[in-house]
């Protein structure tokens, strides 16, 4: 069994010339001096019994198995610190478990476990971090608080929850809390005084309110609101005055409190999905924002003050009703990702060629009435989205495409394209292509040129053949051709996937090499033979005639006189 681990252990790690983890064929290095070992993926049904032998093991996993209950032999692990036991069968815990007194670190998610069972856990008092994410839990045992005075992370999301004990004051030292997915409809104000807490994550619940007392929390860094039902925000959140990370996406604000301006040290921030209408004045005081989501907020432009957000690496203002391209973004010289998608805008400025970090552009579903050539000066350009699911259509894409030469990924899906151009073989770091739903009739045979093409999408078009070379794009991976009428390869080739395919083109390839051998084979025959040139022998034979050399035999038979006549 030792033999399916990989290990490693801190006399290994000294030695730079050996590898970090050790390989599944090297079970003679396992030993009881062993301190770390990975057991995770193994679709082992129990704990083996050699593991729990390594009394000298400090971190153990065994994630991703199907192991039904943790054998008492798990006591003689008296030195692990680190136990990964997430996505499991496990039910219950067993007395031994709680015998572990160094472990500090315990995953028990996405196991079915019995509430009644949990208690042991409050035996393990040097814990510090607990994950007991998707269990099913519908409270948390009043046991584990009282006891676990160490904690500094609690997992508790994707559950059943809908409050917390009061004994989670107790938790003094608790620096990350996470309860997403569970059912709370009024914040868990307790929270609020365990004043080391620096995370706080309570999206997809069902709060109509945070409490004033949230303002204590002064070591708060990251709170994490989104998907709840909250219409209005405390005013006392700006004494939160660490606060780098808010996510308040989808929820029912219309403004923000104007004491929060005081947030100077906010980094990112989500206000998409809210009512808002208008850009918070605010908001164009927090100078050190990276990433900030205004996606579907009822949107019609900018205030000239967001040209201050200097620092903006991340912008998405996508699903608003914007008609022209801001051009205080044309500013935002740090900007490398920007999503102006399902909008009203027809046209880029020149000044677009500012955005010299920009890596990723989205200007799908938009009103261009053509390609927007502007978008070539973007020469750092990376991922371009521009298919049209709504608004005009496009018909061709420009030849100067070739200029965005470190474009990784195309996607003109939704237009109305008849062809590609050549040039595109000339983009040599181009991954993907997405072409659905159009009205291409043929691939340029340059495609067969990206070397580097990892998914080519073509589905819903009218594609009747595909390019002979196209099988020498060898990191090919995804190739989708339905409803194209397919007769070269056929349809039916083209369901069976890729290696059907790459077998019908190079079939189809060494088929039309051999028929050019043999024709020239044929036309050197005919040659040397002396039937004429190839060309006059073929207009010959379309016409139904003889050959020039039949004529000539034909010619000389007629003058010679017949036997047995007299001269």
């Amino acid at each position: 069994m030792m033999e399916l681990f990989k290990l490693v252990t801190k006399e290994v790690l000294k030695q730079e010339h050996l590898p970090k983890v050790l390989q599944k064929s090297d079970p003679q290095r396992v030993t009881d001096r062993t301190f770390f070992m990975d057991g995770s993926n193994q679709n082992l049904k129990t704990i083996p019994p050699n593991i729990l032998a390594l009394k000298e093991l400090e971190e153990l996993h065994l994630e991703n198995n199907q192991i039904e209950e943790i054998p008492p032999g798990i006591q003689h692990l008296k030195n692990v610190k680190v136990l990964y036991l997430h996505k499991n069968n496990l039910q219950s815990l067993c007395p031994q478990l709680g015998e572990l007194s160094s472990l500090e670190s315990l995953d028990l998610s996405g196991n079915p476990l019995l509430y009644c069972s949990l208690p042991v856990l409050s035996c393990l008092r040097t814990l510090r971090e607990l994950r007991l994410y998707r269990t099913g839990l519908r409270e948390v045992p009043t046991v584990i608080c009282k006891s676990l005075h160490h904690l500094e992370l609690f997992g508790l999301s994707e559950n059943h929850l809908d409050s917390l004990p009061k004994e989670i004051v107790n938790q003094t030292k608790l620096r990350e809390i996470y309860l997403k997915r569970n059912q709370f409809s009024v914040f868990p104000s307790d929270l609020c005084v365990l004043l080391n807490l620096e995370v706080i994550d309570l999206d997809n619940n069902k709060l109509k309110a945070i409490p004033e007392e949230i303002g204590q929390l002064r070591s708060l860094q990251k709170l994490y609101v989104a998907s709840n039902n909250l219409p209005l925000l405390p005013e006392s959140l700006s004494q939160c005055s660490k606060l780098s990370v808010l996510d308040l996406t989808q929820n029912l604000l219309r403004s923000l409190p104007a004491t929060m301006e005081q947030l100077s040290e906010l980094t990112e921030v989500g206000l998409s999905d809210n009512r808002l209408d208008k850009v918070p004045r605010l908001l164009c005081r927090w100078v050190s924002l990276q990433l900030l989501y205004l996606r579907n907020t009822g949107l019609r432009a900018l205030r000239r003050s967001f040209k201050r957000l200097v620092n903006l690496r991340f912008l998405d203002l996508s699903q608003n009703h914007i008609d022209h391209f801001p051009l205080q973004i044309c500013t935002l010289k740090n900007l490398e990702m920007l999503a102006l998608d399902d909008n009203k805008v027809g046209q880029l400025p020149s000044t677009v060629s500012s955005l010299i970090k920009l890596k990723t552009l989205g200007l799908t579903g938009n009103d261009f009435l053509s390609f927007p050539e502007e978008i070539f000066s973007l020469v750092s350009l990376e991922k371009l989205y521009i298919g049209q699911d709504q608004g005009f259509k496009f018909s061709c894409v420009p030849e100067n495409i070739k200029k965005l030469q470190n474009l990784k990924e195309l996607y003109i899906e939704n237009n109305l394209l008849e062809s590609l151009p050549a040039s595109l073989g000339l983009m040599s770091n181009l991954e993907v292509l997405d072409c659905r739903h159009n009205l291409l009739k043929r691939l340029p045979d340059a495609i067969c040129h990206l070397q580097d093409l990892r998914e080519l999408l073509l589905e819903d078009n009218l594609l009747s053949r595909l390019p002979d070379n196209l099988d020498h794009l060898v990191k090919l991976k995804v190739l989708t051709l339905m409803n194209n009428p397919m007769k070269d390869p056929p349809m039916e080739v083209c369901v069976k996937g890729n290696e059907a395919i790459w077998k019908y083109l190079k079939e189809n390839r060494i088929r039309k090499i051999m028929a050019t051998k043999i024709q020239a084979w044929w036309r050197g025959t005919m040659v040397r033979k002396g039937f004429g040139c190839f060309e006059e022998l073929l207009k010959a034979r379309k016409k139904g005639k003889t050959s020039p050399k039949d004529k000539k035999g034909k010619k000389a038979a007629k003058g010679k006189p017949a036997k047995g006549n007299k001269k």
